[in-house]
């Protein structure tokens, strides 16, 4: 049966907004037929600010309440941020696309670049991953745990309680703060969290009606490089709060995909590369998280189960 009206889930902050007008617009242009409502939905993440964010992409904090609303029928599709979704998702729902990938790189705001910052440096972040990445690189540098929105978090660098914030790329991008961005930081030095700078769509399995619709949306070179990076995390242990990290790419039909793990502290860092195949990304996934776990990486994720 043909639909002509359905309801996106999102939460309820500017940039989750900008990112479901992002669905309803390509949705709309595929389908000017479709009548299409965006619902806000409020998240534990939303009314919880003192869980640490390193938490989030376990414990689902930013989703449960979207998917709890598909489930019952309130909503019709939820948009995520993909780097805030568990790596097991309820059963009776599904991945349905992954919008074309914007930056995943990480970005500093400050007032000069992270290698000219002085010693001893204020460095907000909300990630354990960017914490020990910059402790990694830095070690005279500060990580300052912060939560708040994208406007909170810049606030306070232009206030100066913090010397400097690190956060997504495309979140700034999505903003139109470009302006705002003092450096792009390399992914050689600040791999991305697995899923940064994507937009995923969730539904219903059974919903056949709105998978249909859907569908044209997911952007293949993207959706097998977040495949890559979310079975490495799940392979991991992803659930155990390690700080881990990954990004993969696809050039001419092969999937390069880059993984990391660290100790908490950031004193031990692993990390390494492999390469194949972009339409079997999760075995590729499985085969980076067995050669990081071959060189040491189960004894980071003990240590990050014992916190």
């Amino acid at each position: 049966m043909t639909r002509t009206k359905i309801t996106i889930g999102s939460r309820g902050s500017k940039l989750a907004l900008i990112q479901a007008e992002s669905v309803v617009a390509r949705l709309s242009k595929l389908h000017p037929h479709l009548d299409v409502e965006v619902r806000k939905v409020v998240t534990e993440g939303d009314r919880n600010r003192q869980v640490k964010l390193e938490q989030v992409s376990s414990i689902g904090i930013f989703v449960k309440e979207l998917e709890k609303a598909l489930l019952n029928g309130r909503i019709d599709l939820a948009v995520h941020s993909l780097k805030d979704v568990p790596t097991e998702i309820p059963p009776e729902l599904c991945l349905l696309a992954v919008v074309e990938r914007e930056d995943p790189r990480d970005v500093l705001i400050a007032k000069t670049r992270l290698a000219d910052l002085p010693s001893g440096a204020r460095i907000g972040t909300g990630s354990l991953r960017r914490a020990v990445q910059l402790t990694h690189f830095r070690a005279d540098l500060v990580p300052q745990s912060i939560r708040g929105n994208v406007t909170t978090r810049v606030g306070k660098v232009t206030s100066g309680a913090l010397d400097g914030v690190i956060l997504a790329a495309a979140a700034l991008q999505r903003l139109g703060w470009e302006d705002r961005i003092t450096e792009y930081l390399p992914t050689n030095v600040f791999l991305p969290s697995p899923g940064q700078g994507a937009i995923v769509v969730e539904a219903r399995q059974d919903d056949g009606a709105v998978a249909a619709l859907v569908a044209p949306l997911n952007h293949l070179p993207t959706w097998q490089s977040v495949m890559a990076e979310r079975a490495f995390l799940r392979a991991l242990g992803g659930g155990c709060r390690a700080p881990i990290a990954a990004l993969g790419t696809v050039t001419n039909g092969v999937l390069h995909l880059d993984g990391m793990i660290a100790d908490t502290e950031g004193k031990r860092m692993l990390r390494t590369t492999t390469k194949g195949d972009a339409t079997i990304p999760e075995a590729l996934g499985v085969v980076l998280a067995q050669r990081l776990i071959g060189m040491g990486a189960d004894a980071f994720v003990a240590q990050a189960k014992a916190r």
